[in-house]
């Protein structure tokens, strides 16, 4: 099994996997409600409220490994019960408080929020401090410190808030599924819906793929995630649960890219549509920019439409390190290509429902895609694509200026300098997740990712340029 980075991670799993289990066996409907049982049998070394709380999350957890509230449209949801322990937000004064003469604190308070106990060790009235941080910049010991929620830290889009409950609540009018609350609270209360069971369905409906075939279209991030295994034998697992092939999204950035290349030409200016989070983060926060967001699909949506169109009895399920795909195919024109999204986390809890050992497999072949596809998996990846477009279309003589986003804040500050007038750029690749999708929230872990690993990927495969890829499209066609 692989290792997670952190019991919440591998809780999460556990249940993804028993759902799976389940589901492959023609049970789940009479077993569900046993999964938290399972997972947390009777144990005298926990209190009975450890162990009654533990199932109760549980059961929160199957819900939303099985499709989640189907009336809350997002794809993230608050399990509130699990989010009761994180501190209110706001300023304390710790134990480095030395009860100082200056008192700087007090004098920095607008609000009279400051006061000393007979030690001359400051205190703060939650009721009167309004946050604005003055008295902690002011305190020479740096004795004052910022409580902020790890959810509230992590969104960067300011999508998350607090009920009356003080539990964390999601404005899904600013949301923008890219997932980061979900990996980082330490409570795992906030978890992304599963589709896993929709794409179990297909498999199984297709009697083997006589009746329609099922294809798994992988996301090039894949190279990053099975370290104790092959690619190889990755691939060969795929098609074990009953996939009848497996086709690289690589394949959909090479067309992407020639595409890209084109429309930059004819425009003057654009934003990558590759990232749907960085797309929804545009048309919720800079509505004057929406018309300069490429028109092509993303690289998902790409080869998902090439395989329809050759194939249009086909099912196709996305996988990938991607929490924000699950929007895509809900909200954007990709619905029409794409069936069911899964993230790699729930590709490993199928492996494990069907108890693989991947390393016993045989190697199988992935080749679909040219260096350039491959990268689109890091930062930077799709800008050095388009410059190779421009060389390969022989549009040499348009100099691309691109501005390469690494994460949504740089998303925002491009998007700021662009409506100001100041950017100097022609084209801003944006990535909502740090590091682009190797940072992905759906990941199997999060250690950081080499860019050199995913250039090395690449750099197997066996075309070279886009465009020997992407002629392919021009016979079917």
């Amino acid at each position: 099994m692989v290792k997670f980075d952190s019991k919440v991670q591998m809780h999460k799993f556990f249940v993804l996997r028993e759902v799976a289990k389940l589901a492959f066996q023609d049970r789940l409907a009479d077993e569900i409600d046993n999964i938290p049982l399972k997972l947390f049998p009777d144990d005298n070394t926990k209190g009975f409220l450890d162990i009654y709380k533990m199932r109760e999350i549980t059961k929160l957890r199957v819900k939303l490994a099985t499709g989640g509230n189907i009336l809350n449209k997002n794809v993230v949801e608050v399990m509130e019960l699990a989010c009761d322990e994180c501190p209110l937000e706001g300023y304390e004064v710790t134990n480095a408080c030395r009860g100082c003469l200056a008192h700087r604190c007090e004098e920095n308070c607008r609000f009279g929020a400051i006061s000393f106990d007979q030690d001359g060790r400051a205190h703060i009235d939650p009721a009167k401090c309004k946050s604005c941080g003055a008295c902690s910049k002011a305190c020479p010991y740096s004795a004052i410190r910022q409580n902020i929620r790890p959810c509230r830290s992590a969104c960067k889009v300011s999508a998350m808030g607090f009920n009356e409950k003080k539990a964390a609540e999601i404005d899904n009018n600013k949301c923008i599924a890219c997932g980061a609350c979900v990996y980082q609270c330490p409570f795992g209360a906030i978890m992304d819906k599963s589709y896993m069971l929709n794409a179990i369905e297909l498999i199984k409906n297709s009697d083997n793929n006589k009746k329609y075939k099922v294809y798994a279209i992988v996301a090039p991030a894949i190279s990053s995630q099975f370290s104790d295994v092959k690619l190889g034998q990755v691939i060969t697992g795929i098609k074990k649960l009953g996939f009848h092939t497996v086709i690289e999204v690589a394949f959909g950035a090479d067309i992407v890219a020639e595409k890209e290349t084109e429309e930059l030409v004819e425009k003057g200016f654009l934003t990558s549509s590759c990232c749907p989070a960085f797309v929804k983060f545009i048309e919720i926060n800079f509505p004057d920019v929406v018309k300069d967001i490429s028109s092509n699909y993303s690289p998902m949506g790409a080869v998902a439409e090439f395989v329809k169109r050759t194939d249009p009895t086909s099912k196709i399920v996305f996988i990938g390190p991607c929490i924000a795909k699950k929007m895509e195919v809900k909200d954007t024109k990709a619905k029409k290509y794409v069936d069911v999204v899964l993230t790699f986390e729930e590709l490993e809890a199928l492996f494990s429902a069907k108890d693989f050992d991947l390393s016993t497999f045989e190697e199988d072949i992935l080749d679909d895609a040219s260096y350039y596809g491959r990268i689109f998996a890091r930062s930077g990846g799709l800008a050095e694509a388009v410059t190779e477009g421009l060389k390969e279309s022989g549009n040499e003589k348009f100099t691309l200026k691109a501005e390469v986003c690494n994460g949504i804040e740089q998303c925002n500050l491009a998007l700021l300098k662009k409506n100001k007038g100041v950017l100097d750029a022609n084209f801003i690749e944006g990535m909502a997740c740090v590091g682009g999708c190797i940072g992905g929230p759906g990941c199997l872990n999060h250690s950081p990712k080499d860019k050199n690993d995913v250039d090395a990927y690449g750099k197997e495969a066996h075309e070279k340029k886009i465009m020997d890829v992407t002629k392919v499209t021009k016979i079917f066609k």
